[in-house]
């Protein structure tokens, strides 16, 4: 799994569209039979994806199944294990034996990865990320459930929480909610840039004109750059220095290291 990863929905019930969205340089797509379908057609998607998932081998490819308590969702686990995919993405996700449950069912090469959007899936965060493979942040249906704002203040201590939750659970960072202004790309850079600042690992998308500002929006700017490189070509030990005024010591070593190797992730 992707450090820095920014997957591309593409809805079920659009087989059509499967092989564009694999074409679109996101490092995986996310096929969802959950949002993105009309009640009364997700026995159809669920069919009709199925039969094009053998075309998709070689792609990183993650089916949104529904949510635990749906009728459609114990033939949602079985079409994504049998249909060889990568990871199944659990919305709704509220406590550790809802994924255990998904899991027991998995094949074990598979990912979990749960969706948390709701207050009991944020108290849960903790619990939820030791048995998961990696956390997604459902922003639009967090603030539904919690009755706040869909703003960036309303919404920190859960992004936060998920953040903190993953770096515990010793598993990437999570991934930031969409955007759903699809042609802004100042909207879109500027809410990565934000989920960046916070310590997520990238960002969930709805087109693919959002891959370039959001991979942007994560990527070291021009600055960051020449001051890791300093950094470094002033030596690598732990020992604490002093550069142009400023202390190096260990911890600022790491952190010039790891933004270039952001910049190779983010490329």
């Amino acid at each position: 799994m992707l450090a820095f990863s920014f997957p591309l929905f593409v809805p079920a019930s659009r087989p059509d569209r499967f092989q564009k969205a694999a074409a679109s340089g996101a490092d995986t797509i996310i096929i969802d039979l959950e949002d993105a379908v009309q009640e009364g057609r997700k026995d159809q998607a669920r069919e009709q994806a199925a039969q094009t998932f053998s075309g998709l081998n070689g792609s990183d490819v993650w089916l949104r199944v529904n949510a635990s308590d749906t009728r459609w969702h114990e033939k949602d686990v079985e079409v994504a294990v049998q249909g060889g995919l990568k990871g199944i993405v659990l919305p709704k996700a509220e406590s550790a034996e809802q994924i255990r449950q998904v899991r027991a069912r998995m094949r074990g090469d598979q990912l979990l990865i749960a969706l948390v959007e709701s207050a009991r899936g944020i108290r849960d965060a903790y619990a939820i990320a030791e048995v998961s493979d990696r956390l997604l942040f459902g922003s639009i249906d967090f603030a539904l459930d919690a009755g706040c704002a869909e703003t960036d203040e309303a919404c920190l201590m859960a992004r936060s929480t998920l953040v903190i939750a993953s770096r515990a659970a010793r598993i990437p960072a999570p991934l930031d909610g969409v955007t759903v202004k699809v042609n802004d790309e100042g909207a879109v850079r500027s809410a990565a840039s934000y989920a960046n600042g916070l310590g997520f690992g990238g960002k969930l998308l709805i087109h693919p004109a959002q891959l370039k500002p959001a991979r942007a929006a994560f990527a070291p700017s021009a600055e960051d750059i020449e001051w890791a490189r300093k950094i470094l070509s002033s030596g690598e030990g732990g020992e604490a220095r002093s550069l142009d005024g400023d202390m190096i010591d260990a911890p600022v070593v790491e952190r010039a290291r790891r933004l270039l190797v952001r910049l190779e992730e983010t490329a």
